[in-house]
């Protein structure tokens, strides 16, 4: 049997993608982990839940804080992933010349239906490892929300992407 090697991507060559046209905005994809992962359709449901937790928060947070909707944040070197909902810090320039970065993110939350275990699993690792604090995935199949708070980088299992 021969092993095949993975390539894995960086936030840079990602852009360098993006800004070529190799990625376009109809190819509905993040970087997680270094692996240009297809993002799952939405159904009613989860667009609703997204919407509506969307305006919840952001009527608790008027002038405090920013509420992005399915926008990329940077989670330095290999990860770019589009978050349901992130509460971010204000920005003067409203984040034009980059994504929010780990120290600018409050909350973070994913909207799950089909979406769960990477969620629960790849999702959660990556936010725990940048040090993100609160990360809320609301199950909309079971109405169920699970909440991760204040992340021991230390204790996550590392992720071996050997072929």
């Amino acid at each position: 049997m021969t092993a095949t090697e993975v390539r894995l991507w960086n936030v840079e060559e990602y852009h360098r993608m993006i800004e070529t046209g190799i990625l376009t905005t109809d190819d509905r994809v993040e970087l997680l982990e270094g692996q240009i992962i297809q993002m799952s359709p939405q159904q009613p449901p989860h667009a609703a839940t997204t919407q509506r937790a969307a305006n919840y928060i952001s009527s608790l947070l008027v002038e405090r804080a920013y509420i992005r909707m399915q926008l990329p944040i940077t989670v330095s070197p290999n990860s770019e992933p589009e978050p349901d909902i992130a509460v971010v810090r204000i920005h003067p320039r409203e984040y034009i010349d980059h994504h929010p970065a780990p120290d600018e993110i409050f909350l973070l939350v994913e909207v799950a239906d089909s979406t769960l275990p990477r969620d629960r699993s790849l999702k959660a690792r990556i936010y725990a490892r940048a040090g993100i604090a609160d990360y809320l995935i609301l199950d909309v199949n079971n109405r169920q929300v699970y909440v991760l708070r204040q992340p021991e980088k230390k204790r996550l299992p590392r992720r071996n992407h050997s072929g």
